[in-house]
Order: C-alpha cells, then sequence, then structure tokens
C-alpha cells in the first residue's frame, strides 16, 4: 500500500450532488501513509455545514476498506464561499464568485456538443420533455425549462412548437410554455428572417440576461442548449450559471467524436463535471428489427471511455424523431413508445436519481 494506490482509491468518493470526484476537484491536498495509519487532509470551500461532514465519512469509508490501512486520520479545512449561498433549494455552485444562482432553479444541466450537426438541439429538447414526465409520473410539481443558447441558430421554438413572443412584468422576460416546459429563445426575440450577426460581447451580455432577467419560476431542472464548440457563449454560460454537470452529443463517426471529445475538455478546464456522453444517430431500424449502422458504430462510448465519463446510451435515428422536430411535437410528447422516445426517457430517469429533486 502506498500514497498512489490511496489516491486512487478516493476517487470513488463523489462530491455530493455532483457525478465528480473529490480528486478531480482538487480537494484532496495532501496524503501520507507510514505504518498502517493513512493520513488524508481535504480543503472544501462550502456554505453547508453537511457537505464536510459527508465528505469526511465517505473518505472515512473508502480507507477503511483498503487493505493494508489499519487506522485512518482525515482532516478537513473548511473556507467559506466568497458570495453568500443562494436559498435552500436553489442551484447552487462550488467554483467560485462570478456564478450567480437562480432562485427557485434546482438544477442547471448543460446539453454541448463539439460540432454541429450532430441533433443536440432535438436532444435538449426532446430530453426537456423527458424530464417533465419522469418528474410528473414521481408526483412533482415543480417544471422544467429549457433555455436556448444556441445564439446564432435558435431552433428550439420550432421543435417546441412556440412561436409568441415572451411578455414583460417589470423588468423580466416570462417564458413561453408548451408541453409543460418553460422555454426562452433567441429565436422568440428576434425576426426569424433577421440573421443574428453578433460578436463574443454581445453573445456574453444575452446569456447573462436570459440567466438574471427571466422569470424561470420554481424549476426542478434547467436544461441549456449550448451552440456547438468551445467559443464566447459556453464560456459565458459556464462563469455565469452553477452548473451541475454537462452531457456531451455525439454521433458515431470519427469526425464527430474527436472533436467532441476536445469539446468535452473545456467543461474540465472550468469545473463542470461531465454527467455522461450520449450518442445521437446511433442506428436506424428496419421493418424487420435489422439495424444499419449508417453512421458507424460505437462512437459514444470509445468518447466516453476516453473522457473516463459514463455512457448514457444510443438514440436510433427516427423518421419520426424528425418530423416532430419540424412539425413541433417532440417524440417523446407524440410517440413515447418509440425506440427514440425510451431512450431519452432512461437518461431523465438517470439524471432524476443522480440529482435529487425532494425539497431541501
Amino acid at each position: 500500500m502506498d500514497t498512489s494506490q490511496i489516491e486512487t482509491a478516493l476517487k470513488a468518493v463523489k462530491y455530493p450532488g455532483f457525478s465528480r470526484d473529490i480528486i478531480s476537484f482538487g480537494l484532496v491536498k495532501n496524503i501520507e501513509f507510514q505504518e498502517g495509519v493513512a493520513k488524508v487532509h481535504l480543503a472544501l470551500t462550502t456554505g453547508d455545514p453537511r457537505i464536510p461532514t459527508q465528505v469526511k465519512a465517505d473518505v472515512e469509508n473508502v480507507l477503511a476498506q483498503l487493505d493494508g490501512v489499519t487506522s485512518a486520520d482525515v482532516s478537513v479545512v473548511v473556507s467559506k464561499p466568497k458570495t453568500p449561498p443562494p436559498a435552500s433549494g436553489d442551484a447552487r455552485t462550488v467554483t467560485g464568485p462570478a456564478q450567480q444562482a437562480l432562485p427557485g432553479v434546482k438544477h442547471i444541466i448543460a446539453v454541448a456538443s463539439g460540432k454541429g450537426g450532430v441533433g443536440k438541439s432535438t436532444f435538449a429538447v426532446n430530453l426537456a420533455c423527458a424530464l417533465d414526465r419522469v418528474l410528473t409520473e414521481s408526483g412533482r410539481k415543480r417544471r422544467v425549462g429549457l433555455m436556448d443558447c444556441d445564439i446564432y441558430g435558435p431552433s428550439t421554438p420550432l421543435m417546441m412548437g412556440v412561436s409568441r413572443q415572451p411578455e414583460i412584468q417589470g423588468e423580466m422576460l416570462i417564458p413561453v410554455e408548451n408541453f409543460n416546459v418553460r422555454v426562452m429563445s433567441m429565436g422568440l426575440l428576434v425576426d426569424e428572417h433577421t440573421p443574428v450577426v453578433w460578436r463574443g460581447p454581445m453573445i456574453m451580455k444575452t446569456i447573462q440576461q436570459f440567466a438574471a432577467n427571466v422569470e424561470w419560476g420554481e424549476l426542478d431542472f434547467l436544461i441549456v442548449d449550448l451552440p456547438p464548440g468551445t467559443g464566447d457563449a459556453q464560456l459565458s454560460l459556464v462563469q455565469t450559471l452553477p452548473l451541475r454537470g454537462a452531457i456531451i452529443v455525439t454521433t458515431p463517426q470519427a469526425a464527430a467524436v474527436n472533436v467532441a471529445r476536445r469539446g468535452a475538455m473545456m467543461f474540465g478546464k472550468v469545473n463542470v463535471p461531465l454527467i455522461g456522453v450520449a450518442e445521437n444517430m446511433s442506428y436506424l431500424e428496419g421493418a424487420d428489427g435489422a439495424r444499419q449502422y449508417i453512421f458507424g458504430q460505437g462512437g459514444g462510448r470509445r468518447t466516453a471511455q476516453a473522457l473516463e465519463t459514463d455512457f448514457l446510451g444510443e438514440v436510433p435515428l427516427d423518421p419520426l424523431l424528425r418530423e416532430g422536430s419540424d412539425l413541433g411535437i417532440p417524440i417523446v410528447i407524440s410517440d413515447p413508445q418509440r425506440p427514440a422516445s425510451q431512450a431519452f426517457m432512461k437518461i431523465a430517469e438517470r439524471l432524476k436519481a443522480e440529482f435529487p429533486v425532494t425539497e431541501l
């Protein structure tokens, strides 16, 4: 037994409320091992007194299971956040003062991709609708929101079947709503024939306004559809909102997979945990049940392995998925039993299990 083995074992300890471990978060400052005694020094920044206690207990449990460790000495130094924590039940952050809470919003999840053309917006729309179904079936009265930050190509309004402009109450925009999902998009604020030709600072300002000047209300989940790539919009988002994590969407072929890996690395650099990788357009299933892997096979799973994160599943090619997007009726709503719909439902169930929505 040595310190490197102890460090590897501690990767099993997740920070409360996140899928990311305490090693990758940089919370373990020192590890010593001598004559059967394992000493671990932790440094946390939190205003929640329950978190240090839970992390300390989890570390002690892991150390107790290691062969060669006869006793554990775990010390925790706790620092208070530089900014006041948001109210109980609101989306929170552990990363820094630049981010702001959204009152009433529990969990903010980003949907991202390294490149365009992988069906990311379609994925975000159907995931939001699937989450609403899952939460409704469990008796939750809070709702789901969908923030379309794909500034240059805002397709969410079309896919969600909404077109009216948001109402304004005071200084706040009121999201439009359909299928029990609250939606805000640049596509609702500009004429559909007007191209969005903006520089970085204008994009940053818009995303900040979507966070600060939209009355989202009480939400269990806010799904954020990012534009592809790793530019101003992505960086503005992670600097503005307390993200719980990010889902990376890719298609199976090598061109998409390689770009997806690079795009996902951006979240690691800004301390946003990866929830996992989802593969879109995985296969086309014929009437006889035979599958055709038009874009190749296994790229999403390989991406997840390379990023050391979870593989969330495959979403098949389905003509009804495309038709539903064009008609403004997501397939999760129009035909919840289709294989594509079931793939979204499984991911929604996974999010509900990983990010508790019970009242705090």
